[in-house]
C-alpha cells in the first residue's frame, strides 16, 4: 500500500521485482557505520531511528525514518559506491523493502518521480538536521529532552512511551546521570510522570 502511495504502477512493478521485503524486530541493526550500502530501505511500516556515531563511541540521534521514507544518507553512499557515514536501528518493529543500490542509481535516469522522492527525502533531512545542529548549539538540556519525548510519542502515537533514561541519554549524546537530573526535575514540574521504563507525557 505504501509503494501505490509513492509511485506510479510502471516503478512499483520494478521496485517489486529488483526488491524484497524484509521483516526486523526493534534494536537490530539494519546499517553500520562504515559499511558500504548494498540495500536501500524504504519502511513500509514501523520506524527506523539514524544515528551518527563519534570516535569516542558517543551517538546522537539525527532523524526518524517512517513508513513512506527512506534515508537519504543510504541512498547517496549506495549509489556513489561508498561507505555510510550512519547508522540505522530499528525503533519499532518494521517491514522494509530492500532495494538494490545499483537499481536506485538507474531509476534516477528512468523514473522523474524516483527523482522527486530522492530530492524530497533530501529537503527534509536537511531541515532535520539543522533542528539537530539547533538543538546541540543553542538549546538548554531540558529543550531537547523534552523535544525527543515528543517525538517518540508521536511516533508510538501514545503520551507514555517504553524507553530507558541510558535510551534516552544515548540519542541525545549525553550522560545517563544528567538525564535522570532532567528528567526527576521534569517530573516535579508537572511535565511528565517517570516510572520503570516507562515517562508519561503529561
Amino acid at each position: 500500500m505504501v509503494l501505490k502511495d509513492l509511485f506510479q504502477s510502471d516503478l512499483q512493478k520494478e521496485i517489486a521485482d529488483a526488491g524484497y521485503l524484509k521483516n526486523f524486530s526493534a534494536g537490530e541493526i539494519i546499517l553500520n557505520m562504515d559499511s558500504y550500502v548494498k540495500s536501500i530501505p524504504v519502511v513500509i511500516s514501523g520506524s527506523i531511528k539514524v544515528i551518527r556515531t563519534e570516535e569516542d563511541g558517543r551517538e546522537i540521534l539525527l532523524y526518524y525514518l517512517t513508513p513512506g521514507e527512506s534515508c537519504i544518507v543510504s541512498i547517496l553512499s549506495g549509489m556513489k559506491n561508498e561507505t555510510s557515514k550512519v547508522k540505522a536501528v530499528v525503533e519499532e518493529d518494521a517491514e522494509i523493502m530492500m532495494i538494490p543500490a545499483d537499481k536506485a542509481k538507474d531509476w534516477v535516469k528512468k523514473y522523474p518521480e524516483w527523482t522527486d522522492f530522492i530530492f524530497n527525502l533530501y529537503q527534509k533531512r536537511f531541515e532535520e538536521l539543522l533542528d539537530v545542529v539547533n538543538s546541540v548549539a543553542f538549546q538548554k538540556l531540558d529543550a531537547r529532552l523534552l523535544h525527543l519525548i515528543r517525538q517518540k510519542t508521536q511516533l508510538y502515537r501514545s503520551k507514555e512511551i517504553s524507553v530507558t533514561h541510558q535510551q534516552l541519554a544515548d540519542e541525545l549524546g549525553i550522560t545517563r546521570e544528567a538525564t535522570s537530573r532532567v528528567l526527576k526535575q521534569m517530573e516535579k514540574d508537572g511535565i511528565v510522570e517517570l516510572s520503570r521504563n516507562k515517562i508519561r507525557l503529561l
